[in-house]
């Protein structure tokens, strides 16, 4: 049936031709704009997710600029820390020189100053934009990640630089004392307080007893130093007391003497600063050689004939090895009315408060007082042993605070070297070696960051490539395709315009009919 009110292949050409030019303009807008998904409208579920990673590429654009200001400034760290670590090394060559008497300690000491001089500026030169990690114990923070959960919330991550203080600043001691013999951190000399009286400028002293007898062998051994007498038909206590004298006194043990006491006894005196000599006397008969007094305190009978032990003059201060100390807590040493302070920095240990005290005791210069750091394994803790060759008899007393104070710097102690002495080089040797360690840990700390800041930074650049091309896969459009889509649908419009076209001219041909 024909009509002219409704001419139904004209609707069919009309609604092709409209899916026709939709088509075409979607194609034509991706090949315009080159992307499938350019708005919510086309797709919105891959619009959202390609906006959130677009999100989270301009996000790792920011870390990788906050990477690299990161880098640089902890490269500008490493290498002041480097460059103090050489400059140390040569101050140490000048210590080292100033060890003999027959040069001229004045000219070196002038060298030393200038190079502490030089270190001064390098640390206080060292510094990024603004920022100092050579100075001061609050840690850096670096933005290195954003990391997205499935959940959709994002977390920050961060690399944490800890500040290296190279300066020389002697620390802030606190208010808050605190009684560390009690927490089981530290005592003083053998007891179980935090106070000892520090021993006569004569040492320890060990009294052995004489018992004289007809052809009897007498053996003194002082660490592994053998002496032995034979007594004759009629040898008299006096004579085994004199050759016993002479024979140790001949064989010049360092630091130790013998004095003759009272009929039948001689005197052993240690006046080594920094070792314990341990005797042993025995006899053919037991009892004819005994250890009497230790320190004029009566020894056991029971132990009369065992090794006896002549402890070093210095008292010893001691710090528990397994003790964990907090940045800020101060130590003193009173001595008199001279004291001695150093505050813990962050990551420090027992021994470097050791370390410290004793920089700060070579640091005062007092004259006849020196102290030495060693490690003892049968206790498991670090001794600062203080010796005093002037006075003796003072009372040492170690306090400490709990931790509110302004720590020491890296380098503290570096300013008071002094080499114009005998005392003052031979101090210097022994603590250069602990100023250039801290300054060879500090440059080796920042050297880790920054290859673990470098390493991020090369994975977020690599990241934020593959995000991209992620996003791209989600929205772009393939261009082949729509190239041979859109000459497809260029025909397709031209045959659904003439198909419409010759549907319209339908109705014309019913006119026929009425001619």
């Amino acid at each position: 049936m024909s009509s002219i009110l409704t001419n139904t292949s004209a609707m069919v050409a009309l609604q092709t031709l409209k899916s026709v030019n939709s088509n075409l303009q979607k194609t034509q807008g991706e090949i315009s704009t080159g992307k499938s998904v350019a708005s919510a409208r086309d797709n919105s579920a891959v619009w959202a997710i390609s906006k959130v990673m677009e999100s989270d590429v301009k996000g790792f654009k920011g870390i990788s600029d906050s990477l690299s200001l990161g880098e640089s400034t902890v490269a500008v760290a490493r290498t002041a820390a480097e460059t103090v670590t050489d400059l140390l090394t040569d101050i140490k060559g000048k210590i080292v020189a100033a060890q003999e008497e027959n040069v001229d300690r004045g000219k070196i000491q002038t060298d030393i100053a200038a190079l502490r001089d030089q270190i001064t500026s390098v640390v206080n030169a060292a510094q990024f934009n603004g920022l100092n990690l050579v100075k001061g114990t609050e840690d850096m923070n670096i933005l290195s990640s954003l990391d997205r959960s499935g959940s959709g919330t994002v977390a920050a991550a961060n690399i944490t630089v800890a500040r290296q203080d190279l300066s020389t600043a002697a620390g802030t001691f606190g208010t808050a004392e605190t009684d560390l013999n009690s927490a089981g951190f530290a005592t003083v000399g053998t007891g179980t307080t935090n106070s000892a009286a520090m021993r006569a400028t004569t040492g320890s002293s060990l009294q052995i007893g004489i018992t004289a007898a007809n052809s009897e062998s007498y053996n003194i051994t002082i660490d592994g130093n053998e002496f032995s007498f034979t007594s004759d038909a009629d040898a008299t206590a006096a004579e085994i007391q004199e050759g016993f004298a002479a024979a140790i006194n001949a064989r010049g043990i360092e630091g130790l003497s013998v004095d003759i006491g009272t009929a039948g006894k001689i005197i052993l005196r240690n006046t080594n600063a920094f070792s314990d000599l341990n005797v042993t006397a025995t006899a053919g008969t037991p009892g004819n050689l005994i250890a009497e007094e230790i320190n004029g305190v009566a020894v056991p009978g029971a132990d009369a004939n065992a090794q006896q032990s002549l402890v070093q003059r210095a008292t010893s201060v001691n710090f528990s090895a397994s003790a964990a100390v907090e940045e800020g807590r101060g130590f003193r040493i009173n001595l008199g009315s001279d004291n001695f302070t150093y505050v813990a920095g962050k990551g420090e240990t027992m021994e470097d408060v050791a370390r410290g005290l004793k920089t700060a005791i070579d640091s005062a210069r007092v004259e006849g007082l020196t102290a030495q750091v060693q490690f003892n394994s049968d206790t498991n803790s670090w001794q600062l042993a203080v010796d005093d060759a002037e006075t003796g008899g003072q009372t040492l007393t170690l306090v400490a605070n709990t931790g509110t104070g302004a720590a020491s710097g890296g380098l503290f102690g570096l300013d008071n070297i002094d080499v114009r002495t005998n005392a003052g080089a031979d101090a210097a040797l022994d603590n250069i070696e602990t100023l250039i360690q801290n300054s060879i840990d500090a440059a080796a700390a920042f050297g880790s960051a920054e290859g673990r800041i470098e390493t991020q930074s090369n994975f977020v650049s690599k990241l934020i490539d593959s995000l991209k091309a992620g996003i791209g896969t989600l929205v772009d459009a393939n261009m082949e395709e729509a190239s041979a889509r859109l000459q497809a649908l260029q025909v397709q419009q031209q045959l659904a315009t003439q198909s419409l076209s010759i549907a319209n001219q339908a109705p014309q041909n019913i006119l026929a009919l009425f001619r």
